[in-house]
């Protein structure tokens, strides 16, 4: 296994929930290598949180779970093999709003950046995000997209 980390995008653990989505065998042969210890993946809290908000938002997929549900596959997550959970870093705030003031980004886009932030606080370079243009203004970053297994 390589010691790099990597981490998951909130879209990658939505994927690989959704069985429909165009995105699922991709997203979940990643999460599957995780599991066999053929990467090393890691989650921080706001992927989780945003899974969360997808997830339970009927405006956003079409069969929502309930709280309680998605906070079930929340806890199956964070009990899979292959992945670790990082903490949220005491320079967050200042990583964030220097990034920004270095790549400008407006509504949403703060949410990336500050996911850039505590990734970087981290010391974790590489996303794996099927929203490559989100994170690619990132220099410091590596922005890979998951692919199925043939």
């Amino acid at each position: 296994m390589s010691a790099e980390l990597a981490l998951l995008d909130s879209n990658v653990l939505v994927y690989a929930y959704y069985e429909e989505s165009q995105h699922h065998a991709a997203a979940l042969a990643l999460l599957n290598q995780a599991q066999d210890g053929l990467i090393a993946l890691c989650l921080v809290p706001q992927v989780l949180a945003e899974f969360y908000a997808v997830v339970t938002d009927s405006r956003r997929v079409t069969d929502a779970c309930r709280p309680d549900e998605a906070l079930d596959v929340i806890d199956e997550i964070l009990a899979m093999p292959g992945l670790r959970l990082l903490p949220l870093p005491g320079d967050v705030v200042a990583r964030w709003t220097a990034l920004v003031r270095q790549h400008p980004v407006t509504r949403g886009g703060v949410f990336d950046a500050q996911l850039a932030a505590t990734m970087l606080g981290n010391g974790i370079a590489t996303i794996y995000t099927f929203d490559r243009s989100h994170f690619e203004r990132y220099e410091e970053l590596e922005v890979l997209t998951p692919q199925p297994v043939d």
